[in-house]
């Protein structure tokens, strides 16, 4: 027994020697896939940096004085549209569908004047689609003023010709080439208009308190799709840009704050007078839809 209670420290220092070697070879297999996360993101250069926001906020880890926590019982009111026969739905769908299965990509755009009325309307019109808690997390820029425009270039084809070289990769590079697409932007130049749609990551009160925005790429991204279907209704065309990279220049020239990020840009105008588009076709319904 004596023996035994010699002994008994030196296995007791023995066993939590083995522990800690247990638990420092757990750590270092749980690293592994920080790694891993590491080199798939290296390996996809074309993702924009000032997008990556945090759009879905822990507010357990913010400074909850800075959030509003209001909580304001809206009143609901009766609704009920008009219901249309049958036939007249079907008229208009169809209508609606042949309208906008001709709305193109167009990169041709003619510096003629746009009445000022028209984009108000058809930004109106963008600004009617939902948003997560009705929160409507959009600003449209329209920029008019030639210098401000070529100013908005220099900053893109700046970036862009480092994106084709360097940043986009040759796979991406080598899709592009059938629609004939490069660095250089004249469009931005000649459009009547540029239209610039940030997503605000949060809202600011005027007590200076944030209001969380929830799904805001998703609700501005919706919003963006209403914008260019009343484009095409009004007979003007556009083309979607992503400008890689540009979004903190572009926010500083246009003196937008740091809670809204550049999205997409849109030059809008007339097609010029030999616009070309690529001859694409459009995948037919059934490829597109799964009916249960």
């Amino acid at each position: 027994m004596a023996l035994f209670s010699s002994l008994t420290p030196v296995f007791i220092a023995i066993l939590c020697i083995v522990i800690v070697a247990v638990l420092k070879g757990f750590k270092k297999k749980s690293k592994k896939p920080k790694a891993q996360t590491t080199s798939t993101s290296e390996s996809r250069p074309w993702v924009d940096e000032d997008l990556q926001d945090n759009t879905e906020l822990n507010l357990e880890e913010e400074d909850n004085d800075d959030w509003t926590h209001r909580e304001v019982d809206v009143p609901q009111i009766p609704f009920s549209p008009p219901q249309l026969s049958e036939g007249e739905m079907l008229r208009r769908s169809q209508q609606f569908f042949e309208l906008l299965n001709k709305r193109r990509s167009v990169r041709f755009i003619s510096p003629k004047p746009v009445p000022r009325e028209v984009i108000d309307n058809v930004i109106r019109t963008a600004g009617t689609s939902p948003s997560g808690a009705h929160t409507e997390p959009w600003t449209y820029v329209v920029v008019a003023d030639p210098d401000m425009k070529h100013k908005i270039r220099e900053i893109i084809e700046e970036e862009e010709e480092i994106n084709y070289r360097q940043r986009m990769g040759e796979k991406w590079v080598n899709d592009l080439k059938r629609l004939r697409t490069n660095w250089v932007k004249e469009y931005l130049d000649t459009a009547p208009y540029l239209i610039l749609i940030f997503k605000q990551v949060f809202g600011k009160l005027s007590d200076g308190k944030k209001k969380t925005h929830y799904y805001n790429e998703i609700s501005v991204s919706i919003s963006c799709g209403i914008l260019l279907a009343a484009l095409q209704n009004v007979g003007l065309v556009t083309v979607t840009t992503t400008p890689l990279n540009c979004g903190p220049q572009l926010r500083v020239l246009l003196h937008r704050p740091a809670n809204e990020k550049l999205l997409l840009l849109l030059p809008v105008g007339y097609p010029s007078e030999n616009a070309t588009v690529p001859d694409l076709n459009r995948k037919k319904l059934e490829d597109i839809m799964v009916f249960v």
